[in-house]
């Protein structure tokens, strides 16, 4: 078929309604950019980490300012376009309605989106903070970012007020609750007086126990609101669209949303145990951790259960692959994390290795392999493609990037738990067993696989950049199709 016939099929099977794909394709684009920058950062500050040689004693290139850059590149810049592109391509599909503001304001969304990408990346490189634990952008970030994110709320949400289907699929409503809480977490953990409209620096507003408790409720919201409710409504379209089945079940889905934004707006506590925090405080955070396994579970469970009688399309689709993936280590992130916030795990837990372990599970494991899945899924569709240029790379992307998360994941659970028993053991005249320096140095070797294992993952990036960029030119490699082996299971009917 040729690609004007295949535009004309497209145009004709989303009837009247003028879809603005252009303003998905830049952020797709963009999502695949800022993800192979943040995981090139990434392997960068992994091998600083095992051999500090590569520090280059120049206050640019130091791990403390370039990991907030590996961190912001990854979740905001990354995971960031992933989330708006994939919400603008959804809601218009799902409400069956064009883009409210038209292409105008949907343009101003992505650049400055993009905008405020490059200043908070510039203040963390040149040492231009708010000196918060997650190395905040400065006042003028703030600001800008505010704006932009007004503007993606308009946008959205005109979307959805304008829609001809009368019906809210639960994926907006996951969408739309991580627009609406991080505009609220934004707004209080940053508020700040700047020192003068002339200068870069400011003062933030809060202090001791109570900036704590007001970054830890930011942080650990933006994991649940930014990490978990946005590509959960990721995974509500994809999973079923690349399935070409119905979700499992409508009902556990709105049980899933509710229960999740309620319980999840609670657990920040659970990162202060220990500390300045009234206990009190700490204990609901934990509780109200430990009662998200059922929320959190019961998404993924839905997830994986939409594979009812199409179990056989993994041996054939590795997008399907990589978004089942995704679900599992959604599933295995959010058992883990209530473990940890339980008080007499984190005691040994927290300020290690474990931690670093945890978070990249759920953010190379969750975030990026749906990530993966849903611009594979999109990209032949937006540049009106046949299909991609090749299957079997998506294959090997799968593969070559599982690899790398389960050296990493794995190394940092060893690093981190040998880290907590060396911190606490005493000898018989009850002085600490191991210096500092011990301890960091029985880490290297596990620093060295994680550094190894981030390295694949960027590898697998690089392939899946490569098969983008061949698709969007509409070549097509020549592979054999999968045949069914004689006697394989088939699908129930």
């Amino acid at each position: 078929m040729t690609t004007a016939a295949m535009t004309a099929d497209h145009a004709a099977a989303r009837g009247a309604v003028d879809y603005d794909e252009g303003v998905v394709r830049l952020f797709t684009i963009a999502t695949v950019f800022w993800g192979v920058v943040g995981f090139l950062v990434g392997v960068v500050i992994a091998l600083q980490l095992a051999f500090p040689v590569l520090n280059l004693d120049l206050p640019w290139t130091s791990f403390g300012r370039l990991r907030p850059v590996h961190t912001s590149a990854v979740i905001f810049a990354f995971g960031g376009n992933a989330l708006l592109g994939t919400s603008l391509y959804v809601v218009q599909r799902t409400c069956k309605a064009s883009l409210f503001g038209g292409p105008g304001l949907a343009r101003f969304l992505f650049w400055g989106y993009q905008v405020f990408i490059v200043l908070a990346a510039s203040g963390y490189v040149l040492g231009i903070t708010q000196s918060k634990e997650y190395a905040e952008p400065e006042w003028y970030v703030d600001l800008w970012l505010t704006l932009v994110w007004v503007v993606y709320l308009i946008v959205f949400m005109g979307t959805i007020m304008r829609r001809r289907e009368p019906h809210i699929y639960v994926a907006n409503w996951f969408y739309l609750a991580f627009i609406v809480t991080v505009a609220l977490l934004h707004i209080v953990n940053n508020l700040a007086v700047p020192v003068s409209f002339g200068g870069a620096k400011s003062y933030i507003l809060w202090s001791g126990v109570q900036d704590a408790l007001t970054q830890w409720w930011y942080a650990h919201n933006a994991v649940g609101f930014f990490l978990t409710a946005g590509f959960l409504g990721m995974m509500y379209y994809f999973v079923p669209k690349q399935a070409e089945r119905p979700i499992y079940s409508y009902r556990l889905s709105v049980v899933h949303f509710w229960s999740l934004i309620f319980l999840y707006i609670w657990a920040g506590p659970h990162h202060l145990h220990y500390t300045a925090l009234p206990e009190w405080a700490q204990i609901l955070g934990m509780t109200f951790s430990i009662m998200l396994w059922m929320p959190s579970w019961g998404g993924m469970i839905n997830g994986l259960m939409t594979l009812s009688g199409a179990w056989h399309k993994l041996r054939t689709d590795p997008i399907l692959r990589m978004l089942v993936a995704a679900l599992g280590f959604y599933g295995m992130s959010t058992f883990e994390g209530p473990v940890m916030s339980i008080r007499a795990v984190n005691s040994l837990s927290h300020y290690t290795d474990w931690t670093i372990g945890h978070v990249h599970s759920g953010a190379l494991g969750w975030v990026a392999m749906v990530s993966f899945g849903a611009v594979y899924y999109l990209v032949p569709r937006l540049w009106h493609r046949e299909r991609l240029y090749s299957v079997r790379f998506v294959s090997y992307h799968f593969w070559i990037s599982t690899v790398g998360i389960v050296l990493y994941i794995t190394s940092m659970w060893v690093s981190g738990i040998l880290q907590g028993l060396m911190w606490r053991a005493y000898d018989e005249l009850g002085f600490l067993q191991y210096s500092f320096v011990e301890t960091v140095e029985a880490m290297h070797p596990f620093y060295v696989i994680r550094a190894g294992g981030g390295l694949l993952f960027f590898l697998g990036s690089l392939l899946m950049v490569y098969n983008l960029w061949r698709t969007a030119r509409g070549d097509l490699r020549d592979e054999k199709p999968y045949v069914a082996p004689v006697g394989a299971a088939q699908p129930a009917e």
